[in-house]
């Protein structure tokens, strides 16, 4: 209690002087007003860094270097514009992160669950299911961000463009489909790695898997190790994602010393486009689909309240799954089906961050200034259909898979710098629908199974949801 009193009385006033800065910066064009409001910001800054020291999160200190990174540009351009090579650092990390986890998570995702045919027909609707709803929230997402636009006019510097002297990059080739196809099969997996062609990686992981779960318990090692290669390279990002606030400070200090502070116009936008793809996804999706069901929306909506809530206050949507999975036991989903459809959908259904990813991944060709016609566009979704699955409850692990898309489809990274400063934001978001569609997911494939309301949920269910 006293802890948390001590960080409001600290983020509160940082919030106060810091808007006071920015109204006096604004509205006064004198000397010791611009020196004043300059006070303001830094004293904002120096609370919310004691703040952040308190808090002990990265999410927090992600906050602060946003803050600080915008004060450096503002009023040390010079500094700010050699301050790129921090965020260049994080991105080689992060390129390191990719492959690797990739093939963890899906090898040990789709041997994980025993043998394939023993699954039987919940195996074959899990999956249908999940592809479906995924593909509709990526088109969500696509949609919503063509509609608003949020990426256009922002003209964030790439590799390619300052080499140039018009500074725009140029769109990339267009992609026919036979070659699309040819290029989804890997010939040779370390190069598909190195080369960070992650839907040849996606490709080869999903064969292995199923490969893999074929042959019963005597592939019980391997999967093991590739669990383990999966934690590993969980423990590898957290340990990268110290950096983060860094990188994230460089690069919004770099942006806004080159562009001013206009691009914080677009990451509004951004935010706001996401929220309300969120809420077509919950109307426009999720009801239809309960009502479909014949299942009570209200009843639902409060069965994931608590879990949702927790997933959305931690940014992790695993942090809310106990309670998840004992709650929709306790709404008339059996245990095995919760069992089963819950944990899969931690490998293989993301509806959050399916909106948040075709929408980050067109924000970076807009704010690079290329255009994507139809056709990449498409090439967009098909990649993310497969190459999103397999990292839905991690915080922020959709940079990684937004990275790796980038690079497939040789979009410049530097735009998911600046969109990594308001990740925080919309990862509460991206988390809490990620679990709510897990949930949803399950409610789906009892009612489809002809089980859901046909076992009374233990007392001891009964009474943790009742508390």
């Amino acid at each position: 209690m006293k802890k948390t009193q001590i960080e409001q009385g600290l983020v509160w006033p940082a919030i106060g002087l810091l808007a006071i800065g920015v109204v006096v910066g604004v509205t006064q064009h004198g000397h010791g007003a611009l020196v004043t409001a300059q006070v303001l910001r830094c004293a904002a800054v120096v609370l919310l860094a004691a703040f952040a020291l308190q808090k002990r999160t990265i999410t927090a200190w992600i906050v602060v270097a946003m803050v600080a990174g915008v004060e450096v540009g503002l009023d040390a351009p010079k500094f700010a514009l050699q301050m790129r090579f921090l965020s260049d650092i994080f991105l080689r990390l992060i390129k390191t992160i990719v492959g690797p986890l990739i093939l963890g998570t899906l090898v040990s995702g789709m041997a994980g669950h025993g043998d394939l045919k023993g699954v039987g027909r919940m195996a074959w609707k899990s999956l249908v299911y999940f592809e479906v709803v995924t593909t509709l929230a990526l088109v969500i997402g696509l949609v919503a961000i063509n509609v608003t636009k949020a990426g256009v006019g922002m003209s964030v510097p790439t590799a390619a463009a300052s080499g140039t002297s018009t500074g725009v990059a140029a769109a990339p080739a267009m992609i026919h489909w036979q070659e699309f196809v040819t290029h989804v099969f890997p010939e040779n997996l370390p190069k598909s790695m190195v080369e960070g062609q992650i839907l040849q990686v996606s490709v080869f992981a999903v064969l292995f898997g199923i490969a893999l779960a074929m042959l019963g318990e005597r592939g019980a090692p391997m999967v093991k190790w590739f669990g383990l290669l999966a934690e590993v390279m969980f423990k590898f990002t957290n340990i990268v994602m110290y950096f983060a606030p860094v990188a994230v400070g460089a690069a919004l200090a770099y942006t806004v010393a080159l562009n001013g502070v206009s691009v914080l116009v677009n990451l509004g936008k951004l935010v706001l486009t996401y929220y309300g793809a969120l809420g077509v996804l919950a109307v426009g999706v999720m009801v239809p689909v309960l009502l479909i069901c014949r299942v009570s929306v209200k009843g639902f909506a409060k069965a994931v309240a608590e879990p949702a809530s927790l997933a959305f206050a931690t940014s992790a949507s695993e942090a809310g799954l106990p309670r998840a999975m004992e709650m929709m036991e306790a709404f008339g989903v059996p245990r095995k089906v919760v069992a089963f459809v819950i944990p899969a959908g931690y490998s293989f259904n993301m509806d959050g961050a399916a909106v948040y990813l075709t929408m980050a991944a067109i924000f970076v060709a807009q704010a690079a200034g290329m255009h994507l016609g139809l056709g990449e566009q498409i090439t967009i979704v098909l990649i993310l259909m497969l190459a999103s699955k397999g990292v839905s409850g991690v915080p922020r692990a959709t940079l990684m898979v937004l990275m790796a898309t980038a690079t497939s489809l040789r979009l410049p990274p530097e735009p998911i710098f600046v969109i990594l400063g308001i990740d925080a934001v919309m990862d509460m978001g991206r988390s809490a629908f990620n679990l709510v569609g897990n949930c949803l997911a399950s409610v789906v494939i009892a009612r489809w199974e002809g089980v859901f309301g046909s076992e009374t949920p233990s007392a001891a269910v009964l009474e943790g949801a009742a508390e």
